[in-house]
């Protein structure tokens, strides 16, 4: 089976990041790709890839700065999920 390509895991991800299982990470998580997706290359989309893969209560403490995320999310990426400001509801 071959890998799939940029754009299959962008709509991959865009799914995930909407159907966490709670509002409050739907809509964190799921504004966060609206908002930056667009022009992510491969490191960026790994990242978010990687991401997806955490508890909603780690990423939602660390988007909030109530708990230090691993060193592996540190960047720009979790600065901007740190902003808070590309939620709309």
């Amino acid at each position: 089976m071959s890998n799939p390509d940029h754009s299959t895991r962008l709509a991959r991800a865009k799914f995930r990041a909407w159907h966490r299982g709670t509002r409050e990470a739907d809509y964190t998580i799921g504004c966060f790709f609206d908002t930056f997706h667009e022009g992510w290359d491969e490191a960026q989309l790994i990242w978010f890839e990687k991401l997806l893969d955490a508890e909603d209560v780690d990423i939602l403490a660390w988007a909030l700065g109530t708990a230090e995320a691993p060193a592996e999310f540190h960047g720009p990426q979790l600065e901007a999920l740190r902003k808070l400001d590309y939620v709309r509801i």
